[in-house]
C-alpha cells in the first residue's frame, strides 16, 4: 500500500526509538529487564506497527495497526513519566521525547482520519 520508509510518521518514530535506546543507557542496571526492556519494546513497536500496517491489504487494516502504534505511543509516554517520578531519568531528558511522542500521536490520528475518509 505505502512505502513506509517515506512516511514522515515512520521516520519520526524511528528517531524516537533511537533516542529512547540512548536514554535507556543511563537507567540503572537493575532496571535492565524491567522498565528499560519495556521502554525499548514500546519504542520499537511504534515504527514497526506503522510499517506492518502500511503493508496490509486495506486501509482499514492499516488504520488498525496505526491504532496499535498509538497505544504503544501512550504506553511509552507513561513509562517515561514513571521513570521521571522514580528519579531514574531527568525531566530535561524525557520532556523532548514526550513532546515528539505527542507529535507522532497527532500525526497518527490525522493519518487514521485520512484513511477512513478515502
Amino acid at each position: 500500500m505505502h512505502q513506509f520508509e517515506k512516511l514522515k510518521i515512520w521516520q519520526k518514530a524511528m528517531d524516537i526509538t533511537e533516542t529512547v535506546y540512548r536514554a535507556c543507557t543511563t537507567l540503572p542496571q537493575e532496571e535492565k529487564f524491567n522498565l528499560t526492556s519495556q521502554m525499548k519494546r514500546c519504542s520499537v513497536s511504534i515504527p514497526s506497527n506503522i510499517a506492518e500496517g502500511s503493508g496490509r491489504n486495506s486501509k482499514n487494516e492499516f488504520a488498525h495497526f496505526l491504532g496499535i502504534a498509538n497505544g504503544s505511543t501512550f504506553e511509552l509516554i507513561t513509562q517515561l513519566m514513571i521513570s521521571k517520578r522514580l528519579g531514574l531519568i531527568d525531566e530535561l531528558k524525557i520532556t523532548p521525547i514526550i513532546n515528539e511522542l505527542v507529535e507522532v500521536s497527532n500525526m497518527n490520528f490525522a493519518l487514521q482520519k485520512t484513511l477512513k475518509n478515502q
